[in-house]
């Protein structure tokens, strides 16, 4: 079967929290592991930590004597070629996040803001025209399908739609293509999968095993 067309090609393949199936996550040594690798996103928990944004998981889960990454330093390790998504946990933090990319040129459209609610993404349009919108979501709990899903991301100015990878295919990833907004399949951990979702047009992954999707896009460009 032939590849179906993707909006981002090649896909983003996003690191969650670094090479996480090799290295604690959400670290510099991840970060930097991952992209060493061939990660060509980076994903974090964004969070407010003493008024400033920050990567990390919560403060019961920190390791001891491990500090939480701050923004800045993912950025700085990101550059200008690396994407850099965002699952977001404190709202608050998110206006200083814009403030931090646009401060680096060229750097705010490589920015992904996720989360659950679409109203509250809808309220960050305001905040930037370039950075990327992800509406994290289930296919189930889609009260209205697919394509109305990705008709109301397009009014909402939303820029993608991320759902598990089991929950993709190449026909639902067309509907939201139809639409212009952009297709990512979370917890990718498997080499068949990975290698079904790039089938089917996937526009990013998202997994911690960056040999996995490195080693599918390269099947997936192999002439023949």
């Amino acid at each position: 079967m032939s590849r179906l067309p993707s909006l981002l090609d090649p896909p983003v393949l996003f690191a969650d929290g670094g090479a996480a199936a090799q290295v604690r996550a959400q670290t510099l040594e991840a970060y930097q592991t991952a992209i060493r690798l061939g990660a060509t996103g980076l994903t974090g928990s964004l969070r407010a930590v003493d008024g400033r944004p920050a990567v990390g998981p919560p403060r019961r889960r920190l390791a001891r004597g491990t500090p939480p990454l701050a923004l800045a330093e993912l950025l700085d390790l990101a550059g200008d070629d690396h994407a850099v998504l965002l699952d977001v946990i404190d709202a608050g933090a998110v206006l200083e996040s814009i403030a931090q990319v646009r401060d680096r040129p060229g750097l705010e459209g490589l920015l992904w803001l996720a989360h659950p609610d679409l109203d509250t993404l809808a309220g960050w349009r305001d905040l930037s025209a370039e950075v990327r919108l992800v509406h994290q979501a289930q296919l189930d709990r889609l009260p209205t399908g697919p394509e109305a899903h990705a008709a109301a991301l397009r009014r909402a100015g939303v820029d993608a739609l991320s759902m598990h990878e089991s929950e993709w295919s190449g026909g639902t990833i067309a509907l939201v293509h139809r639409f212009g907004r952009l297709a990512v399949a979370a917890d990718a951990q498997y080499d068949r999968t990975l290698d079904a979702a790039i089938d089917a047009g996937i526009d990013a992954v998202r997994g911690i095993h960056v040999d996995r999707m490195v080693d599918a896009l390269v099947r997936d460009r192999r002439p023949g």
